[in-house]
């Protein structure tokens, strides 16, 4: 009876919100009819597309793009980057993942022109989500986290939160079930206190599906019900179909083929009737094969019939060939844009030039002045530019032995330092096996297997510094050896990114106290190069370790109004990749500048390191892959002020 009556009542609110609804749309559609082509009818035109936003995508596409045309004609910057939103949107409802990219780039490209920072995320969360749905779970990624740290740092909690369900979504998506339950209660955190309805349903779907994978079916089946409580309750026609999708799998996994069948077939119709092909196909796809256990092979070739029509139209090789159309548009963009900037900068050279010959040619007229002078002084330079060289094979004589002393001092400190991890992870281990053990008395199996899982991860690490010891001695040995890894092509900010975070929770895994503010800036149109992944992923990984040690020792200092910063970016000149890792730390004073790429040479404290990382950095970059670990000029290797930071630069060829 109660049921009965949650139904009826969520219905009734179903149905008013619907009129209210349509009482709204039909006020601006009377005020459109006699507003002037002014910014009142593009506002109109926005506020009738936003109401159809979430319910009609097809008329939602009619009014943003009509309120486009009329927003370029009027030079209306971002009133048009807000109709190419809703535009991008509409399309990506409908299925058409490629002209919704090329939309929501349009969006980014205004946005960042008019310098609209909060605006600008919500773009890069729009591209990073419809990359989701499109199957490109990773290029997603690539967008959804500047999203999402612009987001927080403009405290826009709606757009936060839409970024994190939408990162584990993806997460989940990839099969990494642990890091999208994280960020999925993360996102349940994030949302408390905000009341967007089609948010709490796509928020909560995905964490009932985070829970799904996790096997925890109960917890899954009470979260989709209440996502499909809110959809009835704020008349959701988008998130609906899912949700219901999700139970009916739920139901068909338990074999309760019937309440499958139910909801899959409810999921088809609310797709088809809000026009959204990914739902017409999973709910299709679903109830295909639930007719075959059903033995009813007329239904469901029916269903497989239609669910493979909509899987065509949203996978088909035609979707694919246009979403390869549209990133060589935005390369080609790019590069254009580069050109200009190129060319101007090619002009400023050439009055600098004009400037410096006119100065050469007085310098020359006054220097010819001097060769008299010139030729006396010649023979005082060459006798001391010998005594020089002397003093020279002296001084590199001694760099070599305190070369020796400082190396011998930094490998003993780190055969110690596995050890010692060695050693703390036994100790930890025995507790560990106590708690178990207790565990298993008690009966509660299922925890004693989870402090299992904890000893055989702690035997891994082990094993892992036990064999550290052995890689610090053949890692000396490494200069003399040619590289014998596959090259691949592979995508250059993915693995920046990857490393990036992977160096930043290493870091935090050892020093809880440890906390630094890092950074992202990839050109979204870099091309994949030619590397050997392990080895280039090596060289990005040291480098973003030191430019984590260097904050953190800066932060060491107490300095007034310090914040530690990691920066790492990409992009593309003159036919090279271009990686840039800039830190805010300690920097490298001038007078051991040169240092820095020789074998075991550390700016560490003796015992911190070998010296070894820098070096075989260089040798992988230069002569592994032809490419240069240096700035601007080939000249400089390191650009840094001590106590300013320091940035080092990566050039590696695009071919």
């Amino acid at each position: 009876m109660k049921l009965g009556l949650k139904i009826l009542f969520v219905v009734a609110v179903f149905n008013l919100n619907a009129v209210a609804q349509s009482r709204s749309v039909d006020s601006l559609k009377q005020l459109l009819i006699k507003a002037p082509p002014d910014s009142n009818r593009v506002n109109m035109l926005l506020g009738i597309a936003e109401t159809y936003y979430f319910s009609v995508p097809d008329s939602c596409l009619v009014y943003s793009l009509q309120a486009r045309e009329l927003a370029k004609k009027l030079q209306l910057a971002a009133a048009e980057a807000r109709a190419l939103n809703f535009s991008g949107e509409a399309l990506r409802f409908k299925g058409d993942y490629p002209g919704s990219l090329r939309m929501q780039f349009d969006a980014l490209k205004l946005y960042r022109k008019i310098k609209d920072l909060e605006s600008e995320a919500k773009s890069l969360g729009f591209i990073g989500f419809t990359y989701i749905q499109f199957g490109e779970y990773r290029k997603g990624l690539q967008y959804l986290f500047p999203s999402s740290e612009i987001s927080l740092k403009m405290s826009n909690k709606i757009k936060y939160t839409f970024d994190l369900t939408n990162i584990g979504n993806a997460y989940d998506l990839l099969g990494m079930y642990d890091s999208a339950l994280y960020y999925q209660r993360k996102s349940i955190e994030s949302y408390i206190g905000l009341k967007h309805g089609p948010l709490k349903s796509l928020t909560l779907t995905h964490l009932g599906n985070a829970y799904a994978h996790k096997g925890q079916v109960d917890s899954a089946m009470a979260i989709y019900n209440r996502a499909l409580d809110n959809c009835f309750l704020i008349n959701d026609k988008v998130n609906i179909s899912n949700i219901q999708t999700k139970i009916a799998q739920l139901f068909s996994e338990q074999k309760k083929y019937d309440s499958s069948i139910k909801y899959a077939r409810l999921a088809f119709a609310n797709g088809n009737s809000s026009n959204q092909r990914l739902a017409v196909m999973e709910s299709g796809l679903l109830l295909s094969s639930l007719y075959r256990i059903m033995k009813n092979p007329d239904s469901a070739l029916l269903y497989q019939d239609r669910a493979m029509a909509m899987k065509d139209s949203l996978y088909g090789p035609q979707k694919f060939r246009q979403l390869q159309l549209l990133v060589l548009g935005e390369q080609q963009r790019h590069q254009q844009t580069e050109l200009e900037q190129e060319q101007y900068k090619n002009k400023i050279k050439y009055i600098i030039l004009f400037i410096v010959l006119g100065v050469f040619l007085l310098l020359s007229f006054l220097l010819l002045r001097n060769i008299r002078v010139q030729k006396k002084a010649k023979a005082k330079v060459e006798a001391a530019f010998a005594e020089l060289k002397d003093a020279q094979k002296q001084l590199i004589q001694r760099e070599k032995m305190a070369s020796l002393g400082e190396l011998t001092a930094g490998i003993a400190h780190e055969i110690q330092n596995p050890l010692n991890f060695v050693n703390n992870f036994s100790e930890v281990n025995k507790e560990l096996l106590a708690e178990m053990k207790v565990e298993i008395d008690k009966g509660n199996i299922d925890d004693a297997k989870v402090i299992a899982n904890d000893v055989m991860a702690n035997e891994e690490k082990i094993n892992h510094h036990g064999k550290r010891a052995d890689a610090i001695v053949k890692g000396m040995l490494q200069h003399s050896r040619s590289n014998t890894g596959q090259k691949e092509l592979i995508d250059i900010n993915t693995l920046c990114d990857e490393y990036l975070r992977l160096s930043y929770h290493g870091l935090r895994a050892k020093d809880k106290s440890f906390n630094a503010k890092f950074e992202t800036d990839f050109d979204p149109s870099l091309p994949k190069i030619n590397v050997v992944p392990q080895e280039m992923g090596r060289v990005i990984l040291n480098l973003i370790n030191n430019a984590f040690y260097a904050v953190s020792e800066r932060k060491k200092l107490n300095e007034a109004g310090y914040e530690p910063s990691v920066i790492v970016s990409t992009k593309t000149e003159n036919e090279k990749v271009i990686i840039s890792l800039i830190d805010n730390g300690t920097g490298i004073p001038k007078n051991i500048v040169d240092k820095i790429f020789q074998p075991f040479y550390t700016t560490k404290p003796a015992g911190s390191g070998t010296g070894l990382g820098l070096s075989l950095a260089y040798d992988i970059v230069t002569k592994g892959h032809g490419g240069e670990l240096s700035l601007r000029t080939p000249s400089e290797k390191v650009e840094s002020k001590e106590g300013e930071g320091t940035e080092f630069v990566i050039l590696l060829p695009v071919l």
